[in-house]
């Protein structure tokens, strides 16, 4: 009981932390200009609702990682047991400071859920990465001291920045493509080729950083092919590889294959780029649902030994 609970809180946490970075990030770099009224109220409901699920996913790991350290789920309710965990633990400190930064999501996304501007919109991404990133401090990253320590800290927190980015960004992405009509309240086109444009950019950044972190932190956790092979810990690795993997083939043929043609097809015979539009939105769709499948991999392999040394 403990350890699903445990499994499925940390998922719906990298859910929403993973989302809500996504859908902060997204007009930073996704427009040529300001961002159309409807995407900015649908954005700011994307990121109230994900604020929400994240604060709640992130006591619901809390109290779990507590009863898991104790050994019994009734010690949640023990004061002087999380009082304990808070004060004498580094999971603690990161933890409250974690939720305070959610609790302030919360309220900024709540309060301000459909006003767009640069100083709110940077507001948001900075607590937005400060609360993806922080979960670096809580994991097997703590492993380590000294420079190695911090090394695998610093490549974790990039490592889950690039996801966020990445994965996250699929949502707004995926609400462009599936029907929203690219009209603006002035009249004025939204430039939905640019848009995927700008996303492909950032998508290279974000590939290249999630690879070489990932490189770092297999480095720290797996250590060998044996060990690789021959734990737990590697073989959900290996699965969450192949999902990767897949998501690189999708977003390699979104680049190359489909954004060109619905480029042509849209100054040659612009009914024809609905269906080049379909096709886009299915592989969006399934880089959406292998990224989950990429989540729950992290999720389960968080709260088991790494391959390293077994």
């Amino acid at each position: 009981m403990i350890e699903f609970g445990l499994v499925l809180s940390r998922f719906l946490h990298y859910i929403a932390t993973t989302s809500l970075a996504g859908a902060a990030f997204f007009p930073l770099y996704a427009y040529a200009g300001t961002e159309p009224e409807r995407l900015a109220r649908w954005r700011g409901r994307v990121l109230a609702w994900s604020a929400v699920l994240a604060l709640a996913a992130g006591l619901g790991w809390f109290a779990f990682a507590v009863a898991n350290m104790s050994g019994a789920l009734t010690d949640v309710a023990d004061t002087e047991v999380v009082g304990a965990v808070v004060r004498e633990t580094g999971f603690g400190a990161v933890w409250t400071a974690r939720t305070a930064i959610a609790v302030l999501l919360v309220g900024l996304t709540l309060l301000l859920p459909s006003r767009t501007s640069v100083g709110r919109d940077l507001l948001t991404s900075f607590l937005a990465a400060g609360l993806l990133a922080s979960l670096a401090g809580a994991g097997h990253a703590q492993m380590e001291e000294g420079w190695p320590g911090a090394l695998h800290v610093a490549a974790d927190a990039a490592h889950l920045l690039a996801a966020g980015a990445w994965l996250g960004g699929l949502i707004p992405l995926g609400f462009i493509l599936l029907g929203y009509d690219g009209r603006r309240t002035d009249g004025a086109a939204l430039d939905v080729d640019g848009v995927l444009m700008r996303f492909s950019g950032m998508g290279y950044i974000a590939v290249a950083t999630l690879v070489g972190t990932g490189l770092v932190n297999s480095w720290f956790l797996v250590g060998s092919v044996s060990s690789l092979l021959a734990s737990a810990y590697g073989w959900i690795l290996i699965v969450k590889l192949a999902c990767f993997a897949g998501m690189l083939g999708l977003a390699a043929a979104n680049r190359f294959w489909l954004v060109p043609a619905l480029e042509a097809a849209g100054r040659k015979a612009p009914p024809e780029s609905a269906v080049w539009k379909r096709k886009l939105r299915i592989h969006v769709l399934s880089e959406q649902v292998l990224g989950l499948f990429v989540l729950l991999c992290v999720s389960i392999i968080g709260t088991i030994r790494p391959a390293i040394g077994q």
